[in-house]
């Protein structure tokens, strides 16, 4: 019993380890170059920053993500609509970013 047991896992975990592969791989399909990685993290960064030297006090909530192509993406929560505004203008202020997809929610009190 405890043989055939064993031998349904390995056949379950053999035939379920490409699918989980290939999903793994597609998510970071833009990624596949070292150069098209570092722009994205030079641009994450620089907006993150940005975003520190304002003093933000929602920083720790705002994340920031950016694809090959420039498009940033702005999601979490902030603490009013115009910490928002100011985290959406200094990313789209930022070289390099073509357009930004906001996502940031007000922050409802606890």
């Amino acid at each position: 019993m405890k043989t055939l047991l064993a031998i349904a896992c390995l056949t379950a975990g053999v035939a379920f380890t490409p699918v989980v592969s290939y999903a793994a791989e597609d998510a970071d399909m833009d990624r596949g170059q070292t150069d098209t990685y570092v722009k994205d993290s030079a641009i994450t960064t620089k907006i993150k920053a940005k975003l520190a030297a304002e003093h933000l006090t929602s920083l720790s909530r705002i994340q920031v993500d950016t694809d090959a192509n420039g498009i940033v993406w702005l999601s979490g929560e902030a603490k009013s609509q115009a910490e928002i505004d100011k985290a959406v203008s200094i990313a789209k202020t930022t070289d390099g970013v073509v357009t930004v997809k906001n996502n940031l929610k007000i922050q409802k009190d606890a």
